[in-house]
């Protein structure tokens, strides 16, 4: 039986779905809602965002779900008939997550 890193791709595809599914409604009421509302102040906000814990959250909310849809990108590419860029899909596909993924870090970690 052959090997596969397909399994990392669908553990990665899962992960994203399921931040995306409970931690961004979580930050659009904090930034939508909480802040135009007054709950929190945008100074308030500002200096959550400053904490590393805040950091890390918002780090593994853009990386897993751009991992996420890139999964399902390369699939539905296949589903159209693309199955013969297999390789050069995949790459594309997984590459933008990850150039994605090392951007949102230095961001994170540049302000």
């Amino acid at each position: 039986m052959a090997r596969s890193n397909e399994p990392i791709f669908w553990s990665l595809f899962s992960a994203g779905g399921v931040v995306a599914a409970f931690f961004i409604p979580i930050t659009l009421v904090l930034t939508g809602m909480a802040v135009p509302t007054g709950w929190i102040s945008t100074e308030g906000l500002r200096e959550l965002l400053g904490h590393p814990l805040a950091r890390l959250y918002l780090f593994v909310l853009i990386s897993l779900p751009m991992f996420h849809a890139a999964h399902r990108f390369r699939h539905a590419g296949a589903d159209l008939g693309l199955e013969r860029l297999g390789g050069i899909l995949a790459i594309v596909c997984y590459g933008s997550a990850v150039v994605a993924t090392v951007l949102a870090a230095y961001f994170l970690t540049s302000f």
